[in-house]
């Protein structure tokens, strides 16, 4: 009833003229009116007014309504109102034949009126919002606005075109009234009616040249608005891709393709219902050249809606291993107007990246590049989720065919896409359409050894693609500071932790892909390139910048999240900033910092003492996750008695307690139980880990506390670079354990 409240109010602002147009005689104002509540209730944009098969519940509608208006009559203390509301219920019966009618007939209304209440709130000047590309990007009450605006234009021309004939009708009357007067002389007195009779004979013809005119005008006016309205559902289906594309590293992505679908089958219904007045036009005025041109429009953007509305709404992993099964959900968003009998078969194909590019150039691929088994599906409608789909369950490519690759390009940077084609025959029109549309790009492989190298061309491609490009194009070298966002996106979505990268990790990251070690430089606009980010290894280091990165995120995954989430974690830090931030700190501080030598490693540096009374830092051979699967991070740290207080300045127990594991009930069967104990000896060659048998008893070895949250939280790692801070050195090789005192490159000074 909201709705009727708002508009109520502005009735008195609105024309005579406005009120007729908007509470046609069919359906009064009093009805709108004292069943407004009722009337909000309803789903009238739900109906599909050109099936038949919603007629039973239209005509359900229709029957609650006339009793709800009886209902108000009987109640109605007013014998005036009691009459005319029993009146009016009983003319409501004429919808009886045509249910479907009463439905279009209230959703245009309700249109109306959220039109109106716009227009009355919408300032003068009014700026839409401008999405990355330039294109006007339309939000959902703008696309409702733009709908019902169009929608209007179509009652417009109709209610033009039920004048027109209505004029058509008076002056075939009064010109077969006139007849008989005709050939009489001026002194009859009968001339005098003779003369009325041609003045009005006049202004008929007057009004109906008139209103044909604004007939084909605002005929015009719609197919305009009609395709300006489908040009942005077009921006924004591909932007919806688009965002599917750069959710792969983490963005924020709405997957929900019912608004689009909605929008979709609104414009369908549009253009049908203009084919419909064009028509009637033609047959009025003639098939002139004007009508010709409105014609083919309207068949273009026809075709070109059927063509748009195929999406891949499940995409296919976009890395591939050959004889490994997948699958992939393809919907099409005017699946409930296509037309029923033959089922739609939607086929799968592998295709290139030319091929993929020579799409756009109306080129059908016919080289097989790939074998592809259980490559068709069938388009099915569920009515629960008004979607129309075809779902390929278990996909698998057995071949590929791979291009000739040019110099020192792999096989793991090759973009293939998988091309989805059918043909749809859409109710109303007469021919069928061929549609198809491809996934995102996909990397094919033959090998597990492929996969880190294949998703760094899918992380490449996604971060740093430009929306409405060509396939599978992307940029060779990027600024750091949107490399830096990238990864920080893909880190978060790949632990799913809500804590990201801060500036000193991605300082420390920028300083690794450089090769720089100073703390102050800014790196932000500096170009990162392709082969930086996964061609060329790091210096010293057998392995590239992406493979490294890729084994901190799975190790953090698998074994740090929580870990990491807390804060606990310093993460990515330079052996120089390390340095800085640990020189006036007590012996026995440390930090977790991941391993710049080895894959997927996280170690731990602390301030030791040094045998000349001085101290240093130490790196505790870095834990792998096979370390860690052995015994847990908090479990070895709270082994480890040379570290003490998490940097800055807090105590490990406190701390990390909630990560000590409660050993185990002593073995009835009279077996001693043992553990797995860290031990940290800062001589070279020392053991890294003992087993330690427990005897067997009844108290727990160590007690239970309750875990206490880290004070300070993240924030509390978080310290500033000095600029003149001193430089060590990036060596990261570990001993078996630790570094040795012989072997640190610097050491602090008492």
């Amino acid at each position: 009833m909201a709705l009727w409240m708002q508009i109520s109010q502005q009735l008195p602002n609105l024309s005579n003229q406005t009120l007729m147009e908007l509470y046609p005689d069919s359906f009064p104002i009093d009805v709108r009116h004292y069943l407004a509540n009722w009337i909000e209730e309803q789903r009238w944009e739900d109906f599909d007014t050109d099936s038949l098969e919603q007629e039973p519940q239209a005509r359900r509608l229709l029957e609650q309504m006339v009793e709800l208006l009886q209902e108000v009559a009987f109640h109605n203390p007013n014998v005036v109102e009691k009459v005319k509301l029993q009146h009016i219920s009983r003319n409501m019966s004429t919808f009886q034949t045509q249910p479907l009618q009463l439905v279009r007939t209230v959703r245009d209304i309700l249109r109306r009126e959220r039109l109106l209440l716009r227009q009355a709130a919408m300032p003068p000047f009014t700026q839409m919002p401008t999405p990355i590309n330039g294109t006007t990007l339309t939000s959902r009450e703008v696309n409702t606005s733009d709908l019902d605006t169009l929608v209007l234009k179509v009652l417009d021309i109709q209610s033009c075109r039920q004048q027109i004939h209505q004029l058509q009708e008076e002056l075939n009357w009064e010109k077969q009234e006139a007849e008989p007067m005709q050939g009489q002389n001026d002194l009859d007195p009968k001339h005098a009616d003779q003369v009325t009779k041609q003045t009005r004979i006049a202004q008929l013809e007057y009004k109906y040249q008139e209103c044909a005119k604004k007939r084909v005008q605002l005929l015009q006016e719609a197919m305009c608005s009609l395709e300006q309205c489908q040009t942005r559902l077009i921006h924004r289906i591909k932007s919806w891709r688009w965002e599917q594309l750069r959710s792969t590293i983490g963005l924020a992505f709405d997957d929900n393709l019912l608004p689009l679908q909605t929008w979709c089958e609104q414009l369908l219904g549009v253009n049908g219902n203009l084919r419909q007045e064009l028509m009637l036009v033609k047959r009025d005025h003639g098939s002139v050249e004007q009508f010709h041109l409105l014609e083919e429009n309207l068949s273009h953007l026809l075709q070109l809606l059927i063509h748009s509305s195929l999406v891949v709404e499940k995409q296919p992993p976009q890395v591939i291993k050959t004889q490994s099964k997948f699958s992939s959900t393809v919907r099409y968003l005017l699946g409930e107007k296509v037309a029923p009998g033959k089922p739609v078969l939607l086929k799968a194909q592998i295709i290139t990246e030319t091929q993929a590019r020579n799409l756009g150039q109306g080129v059908i691929p016919t080289e097989n590049v790939g074998e592809l088994i259980n490559s068709t599906a069938i388009l099915e409608h569920n009515t629960a989720s008004k979607s129309t789909c075809a779902t390929f369950r278990n996909m698998s490519i057995r071949k590929i065919k791979r291009a000739d690759r040019k110099g020192s390009e792999s096989v793991t940077e090759e973009k293939f896409a998988l091309l989805f084609t059918t043909e749809i025959v859409i109710t109303g029109c007469e021919s069928p359409y061929c549609v198809q549309t491809i996934s995102l790009p996909v990397v094919i492989i033959v090998h597990g050894s492929q996969e880190n190298n294949a998703m760094a061309t899918v992380i490449w491609d996604c971060a740093f693609s430009e929306p409405n490009r060509i396939p599978f194009v992307v940029p060779e070298r990027v600024p750091w500071s949107q490399m830096s966002e990238a990864l920080s996106s893909k880190f978060m979505s790949e632990v799913q932790t809500s804590r990201g990268l801060d500036r000193y990790n991605l300082h420390c990251l920028a300083q690794k892909i450089f090769d720089k070690l100073e703390i102050s430089e800014d790196f932000n606009k500096m170009p990162v390139s392709w082969a930086q980010f996964n061609k060329e290894v790091l210096p010293g280091r057998t392995f590239t910048f992406w493979q490294w990165f890729e084994g901190v995120i799975d190790l953090t995954k698998k074994c740090l999240k929580a870990y990491w989430t807390e804060g606990l974690i310093f993460g990515f830090i330079g052996k120089q900033h390390l340095h800085v931030i640990l020189q006036n700190k007590p012996n026995g501080t440390f930090l977790l910092r991941f391993s710049d030598s080895e894959i997927g490693g996280i170690t731990i540096a602390y301030v030791d003492v040094c045998e000349n009374g001085g101290r240093k830092i130490q790196n505790i051979q870095p834990f792998t996750k096979k370390d860690l699967d052995s015994a847990g991070l908090g479990d070895r740290i709270r082994d480890i008695k040379c570290i003490k207080y998490v940097y800055p300045d807090m105590p490990k127990n406190e701390v990390f307690k909630k990560y000590f594991t409660v050993p185990s009930a002593p073995n009835p069967d009279g077996y001693l139980p043992f553990k797995l104990t860290t031990v940290v000896d800062p001589e070279p060659g020392s053991a890294t880990a003992s087993i330690t048998p427990q005897p067997v008893s009844l108290d727990p070895i160590y007690s239970i506390q309750t875990p206490t949250s880290l004070p300070g939280g993240p924030a509390a790692f978080a310290q500033p670079y000095p600029v003149n801070a001193s430089m060590p050195s990036q060596d990261d090789l570990y001993p078996p354990m630790l570094y040795p005192a012989e072997s640190m490159d610097f050491m602090f000074q008492q």
